[in-house]
């Protein structure tokens, strides 16, 4: 999911662009998803981002162009567009790693055969949010904008996820400082440049 202004962000270069550790979020989002069990990488973009969209295809990437009316409403339209069971990665989570995609892919399948899609199919997936808790962010110095309640923890979704048309989700928390950075203000920038392997 790269098709976002970036406002927060501030500075002209567009948010998947901003350069961690010396290279673009984009392709630092990209490379994980490469070298991950994932079959096929796509970029979801928008007319929000046109320069995000052109070095996507520079790079290698297919493009799912969706209209750029908001985060979930963009992502409805890419989901419909590739179809279930898909890996979903935000481009604001620079610091992610294929060994983090195989790692939700893989809580994906142990719950996943305990439902079936809306055809009663199992397709062996269920889907997963992977979390921090939102203590964790705060700790590091990480914005955090959108939380929820779960068995009693302030969790903050990473961004990181598994969709899949089965009935079965889960929650999987993790308490690793990498998938707690999501760039979406400057300071955000900065923690992940201290972060970065």
């Amino acid at each position: 999911m790269c098709g976002g202004r970036g406002t927060r962000l501030g500075g002209e270069t567009e948010k998947p662009l901003v350069e961690v550790c010396g290279t673009p979020m984009l392709d630092r989002v990209a490379s994980a998803l490469r070298e991950s069990r994932v079959e096929t990488v796509r970029a979801v973009v928008s007319p929000n981002a046109p320069e995000t969209a052109s070095r996507a295809r520079d790079i290698g990437l297919a493009t799912v162009e969706t209209p750029g009316n908001g985060y979930v409403e963009d992502l409805r339209y890419a989901l419909d567009s590739v179809g279930r069971p898909v890996v979903t990665v935000a481009a604001d989570v620079p610091l992610v790693t294929a060994r983090h995609v195989d790692d939700a892919i893989a809580a994906s399948k142990r719950v996943g055969g305990r439902g079936g899609d809306e055809d009663g199919e199992d397709d062996g997936f269920a889907s997963v949010t992977v979390c921090v808790p939102a203590a964790l962010k705060r700790r590091l110095g990480a914005s955090v904008d959108t939380t929820f309640d779960r068995d009693g923890r302030e969790l903050a979704p990473t961004g990181l996820n598994v969709v899949s048309e089965s009935a079965a989700d889960t929650v999987r928390v993790t308490y690793d400082a990498r998938l707690a950075v999501n760039v979406n203000r400057p300071d955000d920038a900065e923690l992940a440049e201290d972060l970065c392997d």
